[in-house]
């Protein structure tokens, strides 16, 4: 596969496909969740999907399946009309200010790509890693959020393969997290589907209206006179990504084993099944035993404040979240420990933990700066399997496949996805620097009698 190629044949710039409100012209302030993402990568998803079979393939026309995308997508940047837009700078020098805004007013637009690679479904799926070129399915590479300023907030390529079609999705993560990439996604393909694309109507319009802490500013002016005083780019490491299967049962027994561990019911399955991989990752990495070793968790906030916000509040309200251990604490201590202990840090993280917190920076605002946060006794875990990925068709079934790119990656970086058979089933993507962790995982036994549950 490292042969293969992606060859760009067009791209366009789409534009929502009704006019503005004067209320939708207006700037729009980012709040104390997402200034600090600046740094950020973009985040990059998207499917794999089969072509239509050889009986229905007469009918089947890439080029008017590309038409129909894109109007479907105007339509739908219609209500995601912010995925439009472009980021504003504003310094004013008496009194000193530095704000930073979403315009939607005079933007290209978001972009839509169309490329070809001569490479089959199976050629994506088959090998044991990634292949590299699944890299290039998606736009945007080595893109920040900050970047923003001058390149699209939303980009979109769709690859025809051989056999199949990739809809890869690269946005700006100041702009939105990933469940407002899915809800985004979920209702493009909603949209497309109903063939009524001038109307365009969708069961689940995004709240756009900000959440505010109570008493402050909907304007934040950051101390700074330069980007130069904060902007960081890092370049990607050489990793392996491999994907590895948890059926319904497995995830199920996993979650059974933890609760009885520590006789209760509290602990859920996705935390039971990161306990698993934080136990089995530290083991192989071989780490000292009095060493201090974490798990870090990106977390939505909508649920976590009282009130609530909507399931469908566009935005990136997310924090991380950390469960901490000596390494021979969580070595030493069965899966129900490390499981509960993760259950701790996300119950304890409420509506006073997540004020206080946006209160703090408030006081003192800093962007993210990813270098000062390395270490190699770590493992991050992004995306969910509560995700409905697999719920987006755009009229080809059901994807076979769900993947990222190479952005936001590193050395014990875990991404989280549905299994396509449903039923609580998982997929779980890791990435390695070192092909030796990835055969020591292989070998891990408590790791691998997971996986063998059917």
């Amino acid at each position: 596969m490292s042969s293969k190629s992606v060859k760009r044949i067009s791209e366009y710039f789409i534009k929502p496909l009704h006019d503005l409100s004067p209320e939708a012209k207006q700037p729009f302030h980012f709040t104390p969740f997402e200034l600090p993402c600046l740094n950020i990568s973009y985040s990059q998803k998207g499917l794999l999907f089969a072509k239509p079979p050889p009986s229905e393939s007469q009918d089947f026309s890439i080029t008017a399946y590309l038409d129909d995308l894109r109007r479907s997508l105007s339509a739908t940047l219609d209500h995601f009309y912010l995925l439009a837009g472009r980021l504003v700078t504003k310094k004013e020098e008496n009194p000193a200010s530095y704000v930073i805004y979403l315009n939607t007013e005079n933007s290209p637009g978001a972009k839509f790509i169309y490329a070809t690679v001569d490479a089959t479904i199976s050629d994506i799926l088959q090998p044991a890693d990634v292949p590299v070129v699944v890299r290039s399915f998606f736009d945007l590479n080595n893109a920040i959020s900050h970047d923003g300023h001058t390149l699209p907030l939303l980009s979109i390529q769709v690859t025809e393969l051989v056999d199949g079609i990739f809809i890869g999705g690269s946005i700006n993560h100041m702009v939105a997290d990933g469940t407002s990439f899915w809800h985004f996604m979920a209702a493009w393909s909603e949209i497309f589907k109903s063939k009524d694309q001038y109307h365009g109507s969708i069961s689940r319009p995004p709240v756009l209206k900000r959440w505010l802490l109570d008493g402050s500013d909907p304007i934040i002016n950051l101390p700074f006179t330069h980007h130069d005083q904060f902007i960081e780019r890092l370049e990607p490491p050489p990793l392996k990504e491999r994907f590895f299967h948890f059926s319904s049962a497995s995830v199920s027994k996993l979650k059974a084993k933890a609760n009885s561990e520590c006789n209760t019911t509290k602990i859920s399955s996705l935390q039971a099944v990161i306990a698993l991989l934080w136990r089995s990752v530290t083991r192989i990495r071989r780490l000292p035993v009095d060493g201090e070793t974490s798990c870090r968790l990106m977390v939505s906030n909508r649920r976590r404040l009282n009130p609530p916000l909507s399931d469908d509040y566009f935005g990136n309200p997310i924090s991380v979240l950390r469960g901490t251990a000596t390494v021979g604490e969580l070595t030493a201590n069965g899966l129900g420990w490390a499981a509960f202990r993760l259950h701790k840090a996300v119950i304890n993280y409420n509506d006073t933990s997540v004020k206080e917190s946006v209160e703090s920076w408030i006081k003192r605002p800093f962007i993210i700066k990813l270098s000062q946060r390395m270490d190699q006794n770590y493992i991050h875990v992004g995306s969910s399997p509560r995700f409905d990925m697999y719920g987006c068709e755009f009229g080809l079934g059901k994807a076979v496949a769900a993947r990222s790119g190479w952005m936001n990656k590193g050395d014990g970086k875990i991404t989280m996805y549905p299994g396509r058979e449903g039923g609580g089933s998982m997929d779980v993507e890791i990435c390695f620097a070192s092909s030796q962790h990835i055969m020591d995982l292989e070998s891990d036994e408590e790791f691998i009698n997971a996986l063998r549950i059917e």
